[in-house]
């Protein structure tokens, strides 16, 4: 019996059709910093971001590459027995912040592994130059290379809100310029950011799908410890007005949101997850990201709705 079709384009789903069996993710903490934090156009990051929150056990930068890859092959062989191949994910703050010779290195060392098949490497619009996207596009001849760039929101008076640091304008010219060399892009969208709307939120489809991007990544806010956030949540900061979202009311919105987006656009996640002794702010009863996409591809089913929808409509 054939499986029910997808009603969206999942990522799951692509990489296993390139390449014929289960990847996995193995997330690696490189030691690399953020010129958000360091001084060099800011201090103190992004108000929503704490990068440990995010960063699995095995993940420490005191570890080289090659120690983090063996470890995180033998946490996923235990908990996910099907994957056979891989790809490092350099996840932690801004991964293409160091000289050039420096990133060949680390990349390099991650690709000597037999079972790594290619790069993830999430990262910054403001920590992207033309020879680091040159060697990027020499790579992706090989190898299988995403280059994640944090948006977080298409609106400069949110990202100022969250002491981003750039504007919406310079993600979109670094995207730009990656995709014309032919580097796989992915981008970051957080929805319920400070002075966000409904609408306001919505209406961002239409600027994504102007993007020459290869997937997205949707998170709702999350209130972390140890961020800025979560000083502005617990002193009722007056400024600080986010859209906190039930469960059903989120699975509803991306709905919306997925009918307008480009069909060609590869979906990696709807929501964000961190442990629960990271959270401050509304959560969700402790529900863990596979079953949020289970009642996700449940609503779709209902509403009888697809990725695109109402995009093929107004082309």
């Amino acid at each position: 019996m054939s499986a029910t079709p997808l009603r969206y384009n999942n990522y799951s789903q692509n990489l296993t059709k390139q390449f014929g069996v289960r990847l996995q993710k193995l997330s690696i903490d490189a030691g690399f910093s953020c010129p958000n934090r360091d001084g060099t156009i800011g201090t103190g990051g992004c108000t929503f971001c704490n990068n440990d929150a995010f960063n699995p056990s095995y993940c420490t930068p005191q570890k080289s590459v090659t120690q983090q890859i063996q470890e995180g092959k033998s946490f996923h062989q235990f908990r996910y027995k099907r994957a056979s191949k891989y790809l490092a994910y350099f996840q932690a703050y801004s991964n293409t912040y160091a000289p050039i010779e420096k990133l060949k290195s680390l990349y390099e060392e991650a690709l000597s592994d037999i079972d790594v098949v290619g790069l993830v490497i999430g990262t910054r619009c403001d920590c992207l130059d033309e020879e680091k996207l040159n060697y990027l596009a020499e790579l992706s001849k090989s190898y299988y290379i995403v280059l994640e760039i944090g948006v977080e929101s298409c609106y400069n008076d949110t990202l100022k809100l969250i002491n981003r640091g750039h504007t919406f304008e310079d993600a979109e010219f670094w995207i730009k310029k990656a995709a014309d060399l032919g580097i796989k892009v992915g981008v970051h969208l957080i929805f319920g950011m400070p002075d966000d709307t409904r609408e306001k939120m919505l209406a961002q489809v239409q600027k994504i799908n102007q993007l020459p991007i290869y997937s997205i990544k949707f998170h709702q806010l999350q209130i972390i410890k140890g961020t800025k956030m979560e000083q502005q949540f617990l002193e009722n900061d007056p400024n600080f007005k986010p859209l906190f979202f039930e469960l059903d009311d989120y699975l509803d919105f991306v709905v919306d949101f997925i009918e307008q987006l480009r069909p060609d656009i590869i979906i990696e996640r709807i929501a964000g997850e961190v442990p629960p002794r990271f959270q401050v702010g509304p959560v969700w009863g402790g529900i863990r990201n596979d079953q949020i996409m289970v009642q996700f591809e449940k609503r779709l089913a209902e509403r009888e709705t697809f990725q695109g929808r109402t995009f093929f409509k107004k082309a």
